[in-house]
């Protein structure tokens, strides 16, 4: 089963390198991680979505928590949680503009560059959202595509 662990972590040098580290040493692998400062420019926050089951989660987690940097440790999967990815596609239209630029309206997709030949997408949704635009933009061609993995907070006590 897929986990989405958050990791909050000193904004030092090396953390990164030491988490990744710790995955490689041990072998596990990294689905996606996505890292970047907080509000407060001293910490980190970690996104790192690992497949295992929940021994492995369990271990991963008290390995985490073993670093000097790492501050906390939340494995958001079985919590209520709100989760993203940030996509960017270039696709060659090859003179159907108004196609690419309609599927990109059914998806919501911002417009953020368009050249002669190409149009550029931006997007952000869940997984499967993504997943569906680029399955529909595959008619066409893609020239470029990159996706940044999730990032995931916890959603609010109502």
């Amino acid at each position: 089963m897929r986990h989405i662990i958050s990791v909050l972590v000193e904004n030092k040098f090396g953390v990164l390198a030491r988490v990744a580290g710790l995955f490689s040493g041990r072998g596990y692998n990294i689905d996606s991680l996505c890292v970047a400062p907080t509000d407060d420019p001293t910490v980190s926050r970690m996104t790192i979505v690992t497949a295992g089951d929940e021994k492995i989660i369990e271990q991963i987690e008290k390995q985490l928590n073993k670093l000097v940097d790492t501050i906390k440790v939340s494995d958001l999967t079985h919590t209520t949680h709100v989760e993203r990815e940030l996509l960017l596609v270039k696709v060659r239209h090859k003179g159907k503009r108004s196609e690419v630029i309609e599927i990109a309206d059914i998806f919501r997709a911002k417009i953020i560059d368009v050249a002669k030949d190409y149009i550029t997408l931006e997007m952000t949704g869940d997984e499967e959202k993504l997943s569906g635009l680029i399955d529909l933009l595959k008619s066409f061609e893609i020239v470029e595509l990159i996706r940044t993995g999730k990032v995931a907070i916890t959603r609010a006590e109502k």
